[in-house]
C-alpha cells in the first residue's frame, strides 16, 4: 500500500479548508492531509486543525514557495496536492492515484471541467486556451490544462524538481519539468466547483498572466538555447541583410560605400548574430549536462507501481 500524503497549499481560506480537508480524508482515508498555511490573517490555520489536518507554515508569500516547502519536507509514496479552497472535487483523488499507480506514472493533471458559470473566469478560460497552445507550440507538446492546481505525483517526481518559481507560475514549471525529462504523465477530468461564500481567487488574470508568461519564455530559453538563441541570430542575420542589399548594389554599380555608418550597422548586427548563435551552441552543451543529472536523479527513485 503505497504512502499517500495530500498536500494543501492556502492563504486565508478559513471559509473552505475544513471542507477541503474532510473531502480528502474521506476519499482517501489511508493518506495524511497536511496544510501549508501561507501567512493566512483569518482562522485558516484553527479551520484545518480542527478538520484534523497536519498544520504547517510557509513565511515566504506565494505558492511556488510553498509548493517548494511541502515538497521538500513531506516524505511519501505519492502525493496529491490541490487548493485548500474546496474548488477541485476531492472524490476524483481516488481515481487519479489509481491512474498514477497503475500505469506507473509520474504525474496525473485533473483536468478541469466547470458546470458552474461562476466556477471559472472567461478571462481565465481564454488565457489557459492560449497558454497551452503556446506551450505545445514552444515544447513540441502540451497538457490540457497546464494550470490546474489539481496533481498527483509520484515520489521521483517530487523529488527530482528543482523549483524556481515562487508564484502561481509554479504549474507551469511543473509541466515544463514533466515535458522535459519525458516523464509518462496522464491526465484525468475532474470537476471544477464555485468557491464557498466567503472564498476568493488569490489570481491576478493580467499580472500573474504576465509572470507566467515571463515564465514559459525564460523556461524555453534555459530549456531550448539553441532555438532561442538562434532565433534572435537568424532575425538579427534577417535585418543586416535587409540593410545590406542597397549598400551592395550602390557598391557594385559605383564602388563606394556612401552610407558608412549603415555598413558598420550592419556588421554590427552579423557579428552580434555569430555569437549569439554559438552562445546557443555552448548553453545546449549546459543544458544536456543539467538535464541529464535531474535524469539520474529522477531513476535513481522506484515508478510508483514498484514502492
Amino acid at each position: 500500500m503505497p504512502r499517500i500524503a495530500v498536500l494543501l497549499p492556502c492563504y486565508n481560506e478559513e471559509a473552505a479548508i475544513a471542507a477541503t480537508v474532510a473531502g480528502f480524508r474521506t476519499a482517501l482515508p489511508s493518506a495524511v492531509v497536511y496544510v501549508y498555511d501561507n501567512n493566512s490573517i483569518d482562522g485558516t490555520r484553527e479551520a484545518a486543525a480542527k478538520g484534523g489536518a497536519i498544520v504547517r507554515t510557509e513565511r515566504q508569500q506565494g505558492k511556488g514557495n510553498v509548493v517548494r516547502r511541502m515538497f521538500a519536507d513531506i516524505d511519501a509514496d505519492v502525493y496529491v496536492m490541490a487548493d485548500g479552497d474546496l474548488t477541485y472535487d476531492p472524490q476524483a483523488a481516488p481515481a487519479m492515484v489509481d491512474q498514477l499507480v497503475a500505469e506507473q506514472l509520474d504525474m496525473v493533471v485533473g483536468t478541469r471541467r466547470h458546470d458552474v458559470k461562476d466556477a471559472y473566469r472567461g478571462g481565465h478560460v481564454i488565457g489557459n486556451k492560449l497558454f497551452n497552445g503556446l506551450l505545445a507550440g514552444l515544447f513540441g507538446r502540451s497538457f490540457s490544462d497546464i494550470f490546474s492546481g489539481y496533481r498527483v505525483f509520484s515520489r521521483r517526481f517530487v523529488k527530482s524538481f528543482p523549483i524556481l518559481s515562487s508564484g502561481f507560475e509554479i504549474e507551469t514549471e511543473m509541466s515544463v519539468h514533466a515535458l522535459e525529462l519525458r516523464m509518462p504523465v496522464g491526465e484525468l477530468e475532474t470537476t471544477y466547483l464555485a468557491r464557498p461564500e466567503g472564498s476568493h481567487s488569490k489570481l491576478s488574470t493580467y499580472s500573474d498572466g504576465w509572470r507566467i508568461l515571463k515564465t514559459i519564455v525564460t523556461l524555453y530559453r534555459i530549456e531550448r538555447p539553441v532555438l532561442f538563441f538562434g532565433g534572435i541570430a537568424a532575425l538579427l542575420l534577417a535585418l543586416a541583410v535587409v540593410l545590406a542589399i542597397p549598400l551592395i548594389i550602390t557598391y557594385a554599380n559605383t564602388g563606394l560605400v556612401p552610407r558608412f555608418p549603415t555598413a558598420i550597422l550592419v556588421t554590427g548586427m552579423t557579428i552580434v548574430a555569430v555569437l549569439s548563435f554559438f552562445a546557443g551552441l555552448i548553453l545546449d552543451t549546459v543544458t544536456r549536462g543539467r538535464r541529464e543529472m535531474r535524469r539520474l536523479a529522477y531513476l535513481s527513485l522506484a515508478a510508483p507501481g514498484e514502492v
